[in-house]
């Protein structure tokens, strides 16, 4: 990676503008009714474009120092193999673009390590759910344990509405389990929390979180201290992303990683129940060595490694070759929340 370079405020806002527009004109916004998909590759814009955000110049496989419109793509293609009406522009109002392969981008719950068995105390990066009711009642999920948070004196656990609150189906007061059932929770016994709130995730209109939180039942039954080797955050206070941050998490699945920040404003589509689902400024990550995350890792808080404070929550990847990790700020998470971190 190279050094940073000072950015010119004129660019980026011009980066910024021509991002937005590249969204609308791109990313397919969510059909009526449920979505069905057809197993075919299609190199056409409207089928492959997953995501559009702003960074470096990827040259040879280097970024390079130049700030670009990067088109984010399930699949690419020689260009060769593309008509060129469907190329897609080397450059987009005024700025160069890029494209970059990440495949496609799903929510990352869990469809044995520490992270997966019951712990008392529960700590950030064990393994969290509900449970599912009516004709899914067969179904177990788990997710992520993101982080202890508070408002008005009360504790809560911080992880994602599709780990919590099951896409806004879920009442506030349900119960939440540690382990998640998936893990083996027992659903008498296993209750640490009750889902208290949540931000709506829409198909309908463009997003910018995926969270909720649940109060904790029982004080002794958590600690705020993540599980290794993430351990006790240095502050509360919410780290400011930035391209090349070295960042590193725990999480259900995938236990403790590392990565890089690869982008900081990303819009992306995403596939839940609810249909295919656009998010707005989002934060791209690449593992520092393979997966960042898996499926169940959602709801991990993401550590800077050099400040040893939080910065983001993890909500979705993709898989394929280049995989992908995608979290909210942070700091639009707590706000909308009306939290702060516990150290």
């Amino acid at each position: 990676m190279p050094a940073p370079v000072p950015i010119d405020e004129r660019v980026h806002d011009q980066l910024l503008a021509a991002k937005r527009a590249a969204s609308k004109e791109f990313l397919v916004a969510a059909p009526p009714g449920p979505e069905l998909v057809a197993f075919a590759a299609s190199s056409e814009p409207r089928h492959n474009v997953v995501g559009v955000g702003i960074g470096r110049k990827i040259v040879k496989g280097k970024p390079t120092s130049k700030l670009c419109l990067r088109f984010y793509v399930e699949r690419k293609f020689a260009k060769a193999a593309i008509p060129k009406e469907l190329l897609l522009p080397a450059s987009w109002q005024g700025s160069d673009t890029d494209v970059v392969e990440t495949g496609r981008f799903y929510p990352q719950s869990a469809a044995v390590s520490l992270a997966q068995r019951r712990l008392r105390p529960a700590r950030p990066g064990c393994s969290v759910g509900f449970q599912f009711s009516g004709a899914m009642a067969r179904f177990v999920m788990a997710g992520t344990f993101g982080a202890v948070v508070q408002s008005n004196g009360k504790w809560f656990i911080l992880s994602n509405n599709h780990v919590l609150a099951n896409e806004n189906k879920l009442a506030v007061g349900s119960p939440i389990f540690q382990p998640g059932l998936l893990d083996g929770g027992d659903p008498v016994r296993d209750q640490i929390a009750t889902l208290s709130r949540f931000v709506p995730i829409s198909a309908g209109q463009p997003n910018t979180v995926d969270c909720a939180i649940a109060e904790v039942v029982d004080r002794r039954n958590v600690r705020t201290r993540f599980l290794p080797k993430v351990g006790q955050l240095r502050s509360p206070d919410p780290a400011p992303v930035s391209e090349g941050m070295k960042v590193h998490k725990i999480g259900r699945t995938t236990w403790y990683t590392t990565g890089v920040v690869f982008d900081t404003s990303a819009d992306i589509t995403i596939r839940y129940d609810v249909g295919r689902v656009t998010f707005q400024d989002q934060v791209l990550i690449r593992g520092g060595s393979g997966l960042f995350s898996d499926q169940g890792d959602s709801g991990a808080v993401i550590v800077e490694m050099a400040s040893g404070r939080p910065a983001a929550l993890l909500f979705a990847g993709s898989r394929g070759v280049n995989p992908y990790t995608i979290a909210n700020h942070l700091p639009e998470v707590l706000s909308k929340l009306q939290v702060t971190i516990v150290r």
